[in-house]
């Protein structure tokens, strides 16, 4: 048993902790000011924090365990109970809702002002997840006596939260009342703080239960709190930093800065306050090392104590991972092993499992603790075991990699998605925010968001702006109105409106910077600059490579000889081009026409001299291919001598901050500011060894077919991923045979020809269907901008609002899980993820894809563990249906990490059948689906 006022100075003592030894300099300060003066905030924190449970302090909570029931009315304090059973469960009331209005009622009585009671029970109603509207706080019919029951109830009431505010050194209810209101982003890192602190307190492995109300002290609760805090290792970032001086580049990164990235670092010495940062800069121009030079900058100048660096996709965020560490490690060696890699894969990132296994942890036993996502919501299940020499740890602490907690840890790499999540109506939204304020946000490839996911983005950099959290945006092709909405986001956050217009200036130039803050009075302040790039303008001689494209009332007959037809002709391309030797980079706009392509050329080239990289690999494989591809086509790859060949044939995975570099590049048409990011990897790095014929880079543009006075037509798959207006806008623009793009100079003209109003772009004969598309695309934005709203935290014309009250209330939850949380944000269906197993010749028992032998059951290891896990693999969104009916193997229920988990039987010819599709696993090709007859 466990005294409720233990489990208040408990948590209390654990928030003193965090604010001596995690919180950032900028939220101590924030705290300061709105307790009412320097010192002040530390003991606020401490009582919003153990005031949390005091909703237990009612015959509603009270009555949940007979026992202690018992004793409760033995003690004189009495409540009635419902006649039945039924109607006892209709009676149920939340404590959490009965504490928000047990604060609101205590502090009015203490004569609180309204403003600062207002803002105060939410973070009480709100602690278990989900903040209520006022109407909900009230007592439920059904519920009468459940709040003040019979008796002495309101006194014991006011003894808890009085022997709570006087342990905590405040004389009187009165004295605790706040000065300043907080601002609605920080009222909801607060309300983050709080629940971290109950989590930790509520951990029965290190506060147990105190029974004797004699053996109560708050100096005892912080001895317990001290322990717990040693054994979990929790520690903050960097700390208060000096702001570093020009020789830190150097320092960092072993060489010196580029004019742009001088230009980058100097925009964030000039701010005025914390903001924005937008950075464009073209591929290979060292976007990513300013970024985090003008990070450190920021974290000085404004007390910001860690790091987010978001990325488009899993894939990109690996590689990132070594390099936020390798930054970290220059500027103190202590903080490198305390980077988390934060997505659903990470378990397989061969780094992240090295830096676990340096922490003193197993990474096989480990991978369910990382599961950000699948542990529903209870708060104590998702902690993972805790290593017994903490205080030594060399990775991030355990603590941080349960569910919903990662950004809490002081650096963090992961995918963009984790930012977004923190913008949905979801449970626990308050741990996500909590985890983003107090560190620089940095986010590489913004233009990758597309319409659906920048309707989160966009509700994301509002909370940032007005929770102060600097915010620096890479970009190597920003069309101008999505820089103008992401800014304006910003600083309508900043200035807690709905509606602020503002003019962002424009500036001349690339690379460029655009700085945007508020100055005094709410205004908007602005430093513009532009540079030279860092290499003289490079002519990229563009060249079509047309395609037959089949109608859409092709038989499949039709569709694979025209498919067979375009492989053949690339094929023809990189014989000849590549007779000499060297590389090129095969980028297809869907899964089946990479394994095409990959056929045909393998056909040719043979295995050695062709990759294929796509994300329909099992996780294991996949990482496994995207090392190899960085290690052979990676800034530091061999030379090939002789007629050395290497192809590498790849999906969208090869267009976003994929540091390889290739001679060659034959490119599906996409829209323009993809093209330029797939040019981008080519001719990446000036010092590369190149074939005499491959010394000036060339880029085939395929997946189009052209046709005599009308509009070209476009592939399948391209046309459903990028929709018609952008691909013909594109063709657009695309030079005739022979002609150049001069990179990256010309990369802000084309970009804005393309997304811009340009009536003449399209020829005349293109003109009509042009219009046509371009309606249908509008009338598409416009629905997934709608049907995304649904989702974001916070509804349209609620952004003023003083409160965190209601938040939760009505609207859409995109639920907790990963899947979920990634359909919600990414504007796709739900898809699956299954865990590919064989059945052996006889079909009696199972195999790992490399034959390990499994139980007739489905028994796994310990030692196979791993090897089972690194088998998953999501399946395309059209088999989600059919693909929710699989189950896990039958010795898979209950098991701590594949209970979950969905198996797909393969037969010992590694083929599956689902629904009506039949699938096939091959090692080279990936996860296929067979045509018929095949």
């Amino acid at each position: 048993m466990n005294l409720l006022m233990s489990h208040l100075l408990d948590t209390s003592a654990v928030a003193e902790l965090m604010w001596d030894r995690f919180l950032a300099p900028s939220t101590r300060e924030a705290l300061d000011i709105v307790a009412g003066g320097a010192g002040r905030g530390r003991p606020l924190l401490a009582w919003l924090c153990g005031v949390h449970d005091c909703g237990k302090a009612t015959p509603a909570h009270q009555r949940l365990w007979s026992e202690g029931a018992d004793l409760v009315r033995a003690a004189g304090l009495a409540w009635r109970e419902p006649l039945a059973a039924a109607g006892a469960k209709r009676s149920r009331w939340r404590h959490d809702w009965a504490g928000g209005l047990l604060v609101r009622e205590m502090l009015s009585a203490a004569r609180w002002e309204p403003g600062q009671v207002d803002w105060v029970w939410p973070l009480v109603a709100g602690h278990h997840g989900a903040f209520p509207t006022l109407r909900d706080l009230r007592e439920p019919p059904r519920s009468k006596s459940q709040l003040k029951g019979t008796g002495r109830w309101p006194e014991v009431q006011q003894a808890v939260l009085d022997v709570l505010t006087r342990e905590l050194g405040f004389a009187e209810l009165c004295e605790v009342q706040p000065q300043v209101v907080p601002s609605r982003a920080l009222q909801m890192q607060l309300s983050g703080l709080v629940v971290m602190a109950d989590w930790i307190a509520s951990d029965e492995r290190h506060f147990t239960g105190i029974d004797d109300l004699g053996s109560l002290s708050l100096n005892g609760a912080r001895k317990r709190a001290q322990a717990a805090w040693e054994v979990l290792g929790l520690r903050g970032g960097w700390g208060a930093m000096a702001v570093p001086g020009p020789e830190a580049f150097e320092d960092r990164f072993g060489c010196s800065p580029r004019a742009s990235q001088v230009m980058v670092v100097e925009a964030a010495r000039r701010m005025g306050a914390p903001g924005m940062l937008v950075v464009e800069a073209p591929m290979g121009e060292g976007k990513t090392e300013a970024a985090l030079a003008a990070t450190e900058v920021l974290a000085a100048r404004f007390g910001a104590d860690g790091v987010f660096v978001g990325m488009p996709t899993q894939a990109t965020s690996d590689p990132m991972f070594t390099r936020t560490r390798n930054w970290l490690d220059a500027l103190d060696p202590r903080l490198a092993s305390q980077v988390a890699l934060l997505h659903g894969k990470r378990a397989f990132n061969s780094e992240w499992k090295r830096l676990l296994e340096d922490g003193g942890e197993d990474p096989g036993g480990f991978f369910g603790g990382v599961d950000e996502y699948g542990l529903g919501d209870d708060p104590y299940g998702a902690t993972a075991t805790v290593a017994e020499c903490a205080a030594e740890r060399q990775a991030p602490a355990e603590w941080f990699l349960g569910g919903k907690r990662g950004l809490l840890a002081p650096f963090v790499v992961g995918t963009v998605d984790q930012l977004l999540y923190a913008a949905t109506r979801t449970c626990h939204v308050m741990l996500r925010m909590a985890g983003l304020a107090g560190k620089v946000v940095v986010l590489d490839e913004v233009h990758a968001c597309d319409v659906y996911m920048s309707q989160f983005l966009l509700e994301a950099l509002r909370w940032l702006g007005q929770a102060r959290v600097p915010v620096v945006l890479l970009s190597a092709t920003l069309p101008p109105a999505q820089r103008r909405a992401l800014v304006t986001s910003y600083l309508a956050g900043a200035a807690s409106r709905e509606e602020f217009p503002v003019e962002v200036p424009e500036t001349e130039g690339y690379p460029r910077v655009t700085a945007g803050w508020l100055g005094e009075g709410s205004m908007p302040r602005f430093y513009v600059d532009a540079s030279r790039s860092w290499r003289d303008d490079l002519p990229v001689a563009v060249v079509p490579l047309p395609e037959e494209v089949p109608g859409p009332r092709a038989t499949s007959g039709e569709r694979n000889a025209s498919q067979a037809a375009a492989d053949v002709a690339v094929g023809d391309l990189l014989e000849k081009e590549l007779a000499d030797g060297g590389t090129a980079l095969v980028i297809r706009n869907s899964v089946a026409r990479a394994q095409s392509a990959y056929q045909e050329l393998r056909g040719r080239f043979g295995d050695e001299e062709v990759r294929l990289l796509h994300a329909r690999f099992t996780v294991a494989r996949r990482a496994e291919l995207s090392e190899e591809c960085l290690e052979l086509l990676g800034p530091k790859r061999p030379s090939r001598s002789g007629k050395g060949r290497l192809v590498l044939v790849a999906t969208q995975l090869a267009e976003q901050s994929f540091d390889v570099d290739a001679d060659l590049l034959v490119t599906d048409l996409a829209p323009v500011d993809l093209l330029l990011q797939r040019m981008g990897r080519v001719h990446r790095h000036a010092d590369t060894l190149r074939p005499e014929r491959l010394r000036e880079p060339r880029l085939y543009v395929t997946g189009f077919q052209v046709r005599e006075d009308r509009e070209p037509a476009f592939v399948y798959a391209s046309e459903k991923i990028y929709g018609r207006d952008l691909l013909l806008r594109t063709a657009g623009v695309l030079p005739a045979s022979g002609r150049w793009w001069s990179v990256p100079g010309g990369v802000p003209t084309l970009v804005e020809k393309v997304y811009g109003t340009h009536a003449e772009l399209l020829p005349g004969s293109w003109r009509s269907a042009g219009a046509h598309a371009a309606e249908e695309q509008a009338d598409a934005d416009q629905r997934r901008a709608e049907s995304a709203r649904e989702f974001l935290l916070t509804r349209h014309g609620e952004h003023e609002k003083p409160t965190l009250a209601g938040l939760h209330y009505g609207g859409a939850s995109a639920g907790s899980s990963e899947e979920r949380l990634q359909a919600a944000v990414r504007d796709g269906e739900e898809s699956v993820e299954v865990i590919l197993v064989a059945r052996n010749a006889e079909g009696e028992t199972f195999r790992t894809l490399r034959g390990r032998s499994l139980s007739i059951n489905g028994d796994v290891a310990p030692e196979l563990l791993d090897e089972v896990l690194g088998s998953t693999v999501r399946l395309p969104s059209k088999f989600t249906g059919d693909a929710l009916a699989l189950t896990p193997l039958p010795a898979w229920h209950g098991h701590p990490w594949l209970g979950r988990s969905r198996a797909l039987v393969l037969d010992g010819a590694r083929r599956a059948r689902l629904g009506t599709a039949a699938l096939r696993y091959d090692d080279l090709l990936g996860l296929c689906e067979e045509q018929a007859g095949s």
